[in-house]
């Protein structure tokens, strides 16, 4: 399974940007999808997820109601969107496939190594 992620970018506070997560060798709807960042010398965060089979979601507290998750069956891709962004979203953000499990997890108690294949990363950078 490869994973490229784009859409990345410079983005001023208040703005929206959405990240795609392409996935080649491999249909969507085998892999829960999570989309992690991780910000200048902290670690990486898992901060939303979708089901394999449903697409249904779950998000952390950071993000709940200003992220959300797209899946694109046709295009085999995932997006990220990203509303009213804030500088304290820096960061690089990733897209990871878990290929064990239909759920998917994500938060603090969940460590990233439940996502097996990952994509290079996209820059995100909020500021005026």
């Amino acid at each position: 399974l490869q994973i490229v992620e784009s859409g990345g970018g410079l983005v001023q506070p208040g703005g929206s940007l959405r990240l795609s997560c392409a996935l080649s060798g491999g249909t969507l709807d085998r892999y829960a999808i999570g989309w992690f960042r991780q910000a200048p010398g902290k670690e990486r965060e898992g901060i939303l997820c979708a089901n394999s089979n449903d697409g249904s979601t779950k998000s952390t507290d950071s993000v709940k109601g200003r992220f959300t998750i797209a899946r694109n069956r046709a295009k085999n891709t995932v997006y990220l969107q990203m509303n009213s962004l804030k500088p304290k979203d820096t960061a690089v953000y990733y897209c990871a496939a878990d290929t064990d499990e239909d759920e998917c997890f994500i938060g603090p108690e969940v460590p990233v190594e439940e996502y097996d294949d990952w994509g290079q990363g996209a820059q995100v950078t909020v500021s005026l």
